[in-house]
């Protein structure tokens, strides 16, 4: 299935049903006066994340997406039936954009997360309502509001502990093959991968993480240039950045201290949050190095570069290194995991401490 991660489509909520005219007519009830029903209420349309829908392609073929509106009013005081709402799976991770003002109207990170994005129209009134002692055989009625529409403007981001960051045949697919059960391709020559893969890294203590490969980025990707900048936004949501680096390319005019910096200029074009995320430094194929010289080389490559984080050293193809490196990340996670669930809890205790003082 190609991978599809943003995706423009009309949404339209149902109108709202119009109220009904009518007067009770039966036999020796001359004065019956006014039984015309209210119309029904147009149905909403709301976005629905669902763990069964894994990308946007459905979008492509089908683009408009109304829901029911509401039915008109009829006699004897009888209302309209409101019309039923309609649900729209996307993948989890979506964010739904209002495409006519670039303006964000939800998030849906978890799965079963709903979000109104079209309200539906509000019913016309019958002349039964109009009945007043002044007006006892009212002809005026009202009209159904028409449904909500928008423009919208998906975007699926995935939702990822870990982002592999490199130029392209840095060795992120063969790494995350090494570790995790993900099968991106890999191959003896130079490519790049076209969509991204996700990855369970599982430890032996049973605690995972999960980790997005995404394809590798060239110069001026930030800029448009080759497929990086369709998938940068994917970076966004994770919590550390590993950046590859080939320490033995097949050109050998090929520099890893370039291939650093290039990585680093494109995600501080994108965005400067992007460019300030927590990155640790991962100098893959060591194990094309002669033993002799990797320690000299190594250090040579960081001097050049005046890296201050973590570095580690691994072979995706042998699998040297990256046991140590999945448990440094695991032991991370934990603790950006804790962090974060105290702020949440002190925010909880903050409203709460606000919210007695108030009263």
């Amino acid at each position: 299935m190609k991978f599809v991660d943003e995706a423009r489509i009309t949404v339209s909520a149902g109108s709202g049903g119009n109220g009904c005219l009518s007067f009770r007519r039966e036999k020796y009830i001359p004065f019956g006066g006014p039984d015309g029903g209210d119309g029904g209420d147009g149905g909403d349309l709301y976005l629905e994340a669902d763990e069964q829908v894994n990308t946007l392609i459905d979008f492509r073929y089908k683009r408009h997406f109304k829901a029911e509106r509401g039915e008109h009013g009829r006699g004897k005081l009888c209302s309209g039936a409101a019309g039923d709402d309609l649900v729209v799976k996307v993948p989890v991770g979506t964010e739904a954009w209002d495409d006519d003002t670039d303006e964000l109207i939800g998030d849906l990170t978890t799965a079963g997360d709903r979000l109104l994005v079209a309200k539906g129209g509000w019913h016309g009134l019958g002349n039964a309502r109009y009945k007043s002692s002044t007006n006892r055989a009212p002809r005026q009625t009202s009209n159904g509001t028409p449904g909500e529409e928008r423009h919208l403007r998906l975007e699926m981001k995935l939702l990822a502990d870990v982002g592999l960051l490199g130029l392209p045949n840095a060795g992120k697919s063969t790494f995350i093959r090494q570790v995790s059960a993900a099968q991106p391709k890999v191959a003896d020559y130079p490519f790049t991968t076209m969509y991204p893969n996700l990855g369970v890294v599982t430890m032996k203590d049973v605690r995972n993480f999960v980790i997005a490969d995404v394809p590798g980025l060239v110069e001026g990707a930030a800029e448009g240039a080759g497929l990086g900048i369709q998938f940068l936004r994917h970076l966004t949501r994770t919590r550390l950045l590993l950046h590859m680096v080939d320490m033995a390319p097949a050109d050998v005019k090929q520099d890893p201290v370039e291939s650093v910096n290039i990585i680093n200029r494109e995600l501080q074009n994108y965005s400067d949050a992007l460019g300030k995320q927590d990155q640790w430094l991962i100098l893959n194929k060591m194990d094309l190095i002669p033993e002799d010289i990797r320690e000299e080389f190594c250090q040579e490559i960081l001097d050049r570069i005046n890296w201050q984080g973590k570095v580690f050293r691994i072979s995706g193809d042998s699998g040297e290194g990256c046991e140590v490196l999945c448990a440094e990340i695991m032991d991370y996670l934990d603790e950006v995991k804790a962090a974060e669930k105290a702020a949440i809890e002190q925010q909880k205790q903050d409203a709460q401490q606000a919210a007695s003082t108030e009263e």
